[in-house]
């Protein structure tokens, strides 16, 4: 019986192969070309990735980003803050920044908060307090095409 569990399990576990002993590949030999063909390939993708940009910025210059670039017309309680010509929306946050920080109006211990004087409580709606995350939605409500 010790014999036919013997033959059982060898039959059922096949032997490991031995691995043939290759030699250690050059790596300092190659790194040189290796490196000269890096240097020499370098100024081509330069020049290949210069072409693609120069394209893309022809068409930008033609089409605008419509809804970025688009000029909104702002509400007079806005208009008292920023003025009252119609502007870009990305201009409109950014004449607010200026506003707040003309006025000194980020709160000191958490500059994320932005504190309410009597121009801007009435565009925040009343809020003494908004944080910087909620002005997109604030200026959403107060400009319209």
């Amino acid at each position: 019986m010790a014999k036919a569990a013997k033959k059982t399990a060898t039959k059922t576990t096949p032997a490991p192969k031995k691995a043939a002993a290759q030699p250690a590949p050059k790596k300092a030999a190659a790194q040189p070309a290796k490196k000269a063909a890096a240097a020499k390939a370098a100024p081509k993708k330069a020049a290949a990735k210069a072409a693609p940009k120069k394209a893309a910025a022809k068409k930008a210059a033609g089409k605008s980003n419509g809804g970025f670039m688009a000029p909104l017309n702002v509400s007079p309680v806005m208009a008292e803050v920023i003025g009252n010509k119609p502007m870009p929306r990305t201009e409109i946050i950014k004449k607010i920044w200026d506003y707040i920080k003309k006025n000194n109006l980020q709160d000191s211990k958490n500059r994320r908060m932005i504190n309410a004087d009597d121009k801007l409580k009435a565009v925040f709606g009343g809020k003494t307090q908004v944080s910087m995350f909620e002005l997109a939605k604030i200026v959403n409500n107060h400009v319209q095409k």
